[in-house]
């Protein structure tokens, strides 16, 4: 049997074991071992005596995956961004956000609604887990809109689709993620994440709005705010804006130049000013402490993911499953537009019944070399390229739409895993109840990524400048 058959079926074995429930950080470090087993016995043809080599042998190549590839500078980047969110809370920088969106925005069709838009933007803004935005603004959004007369399954939608932006607007955890299994700049993606996501929030509240307009009672306009109200609303949101600027400069430099420091020292110092801040608004050791908790959980969840994964990435090697694959796809005789776009809906597929993180780092490391071949190589032209991009451009914008693909799988039932946390906050809904109401976003969702295929320069833009 060759190594590709090999690849074909451990991949197939843990696709079963996560469709039967299996963690993917299990499935995936389960796979990979069980695979690069099969691929050093059979080296030595599958001999009786000789399993305890491949054995051994295996096990000490998936032992060196987890400290070899973790222990990296730029994964520091995942702690430090979620930190930053939970600490936001704490400082109750959250509301006063809200507070502001609501004076500022709440007077227009659906008001209510497209402010707990903007301010989960915002808030995504300093932190770096849709998880946690989604969590956040179920404790403080869905209460408000509940009191207008707005439609609870819809208002746990806005609040559940609100939280994906996150995902796009830097600091970005799933960016990071994206970037060190590609190998490509941590600054660039970041940079690149900050107008599509912002693209995404007016696309959302826009959807919002023409559904107030053509639905009666759909969500009345919150008026009677002066302008002294909005205005004094302002000063308490502003320590986010300050802590978004500090991130950026020291991703890319408005002045020109250098960079002021690496995006890990831009994260750390982000969180340590918010820090400051919940200190401020009297933030005591048992709310640090939870902050803290919390933040070593979800990190911890997704480092284990990644290790698992990574011993799986460890046997693909081995297998030469990714050059199969991108030699496959290249050969296809259809437009490479198409072949990009069929990716895309495969990745809307395959997140029904997978988390997001996983999604990626399961796939990036067999689709990203076939949709670089597909552009051209690395190192191609963009006068030379199918997608009018270089190399790095195309990975960078090739990042943006696969992440914007796992916002919409945070969404999409059965595994939306922002659908179970604004239910798991809210004891008045269930899981039903939101799936219903985050429907309409899908095609928001659909129009975003639509637009972004169709209009790179949205993306590259930014990293362009850089």
């Amino acid at each position: 049997m060759s190594s590709i058959d090999i690849g074909l079926w451990v991949t197939g074995g843990m696709l079963v074991m996560v469709v039967l429930g299996m963690r993917v950080a299990f499935a995936a470090a389960t796979a990979g071992l069980v695979g690069l087993i099969w691929i050093f016995w059979a080296k030595k043809g599958m001999a009786p005596d000789q399993f305890m080599w491949a054995l051994t042998v295996a096990v000490k190549t998936a032992g060196q995956v987890p400290h070899g590839k973790v222990a990296s500078q730029s994964l520091s980047l995942i702690p430090t961004f979620i930190l930053i969110g939970y600490l936001a809370y704490y400082a109750g920088l959250t509301k006063a956000l809200f507070e502001a969106a609501k004076r500022w925005i709440a007077w227009v069709p659906g008001g209510l609604a497209v402010s707990t838009v903007f301010a989960t933007a915002g808030f995504a803004a300093v932190s770096g887990a849709s998880v946690a935005t989604a969590a956040v603004f179920a404790r403080i959004a869905i209460p408000e809109m509940l009191k207008i007369g707005y439609d609870k399954r819809f208002a746990a939608g806005v609040v559940a689709a609100g939280g994906t932006l996150a995902s796009l607007i830097p600091p970005s955890a799933i960016l990071v993620i994206y970037a060190i299994i590609v190998e490509q700049d941590v600054g660039k993606l970041l940079l690149a994440g900050f107008l599509p996501g912002v693209f995404s929030a007016f696309v959302y509240g826009a959807l919002i709005i023409g559904m107030a307009l053509m639905i009666p009672n759909f969500g009345p306009p919150v008026r009677g705010f002066t302008w002294k109200e909005r205005f004094v609303s302002l000063p308490p949101a502003l320590p986010i804006v300050a802590v978004v600027v500090i991130i950026i400069c020291f991703v890319y430099n408005p002045f020109g130049g250098d960079a002021w420091g690496t995006p890990t020292e831009g994260g750390a110092i982000g969180a340590f000013i918010v820090f400051l801040m919940a200190l401020y608004q009297g933030m005591r050791g048992r709310e640090l402490m939870a902050a803290l908790v919390e933040t070593a959980k979800l990190s911890i969840m997704i480092f284990t993911i990644i290790w698992g994964v990574l011993i799986y990435v460890r046997f693909l090697g081995f297998a030469d499953l990714p050059g199969a694959f991108s030699d496959w796809i290249t050969s296809l005789d259809f437009p490479p537009m198409l072949i990009l776009v069929c990716i895309l809906l495969a990745y809307a597929v395959l997140g029904m019944f997978m988390d997001a993180i996983g999604m990626l780092l399961l796939t990036l490391p067999v689709v990203y070399p076939a949709v670089m071949a597909l552009n051209g190589g690395e190192t191609v032209t963009a006068a030379e390229s199918a997608f009018g991009m270089n190399g790095t451009m195309c990975a960078i914008w090739f990042g943006i739409l696969v992440v914007k693909m796992a916002e919409f799988c945070l969404i999409t039932p059965p595994i939306g895993l922002n659908c179970f946390v604004v239910a798991g906050v809210r004891p008045e809904l269930s899981v039903q109840d939101v799936f219903r109401g985050v429907t309409p976003f899908f095609i928001a969702d659909a129009v975003t990524i639509a637009l972004l295929v169709a209009f790179p320069s949205i993306v590259l833009w930014l990293p362009s400048l850089a």
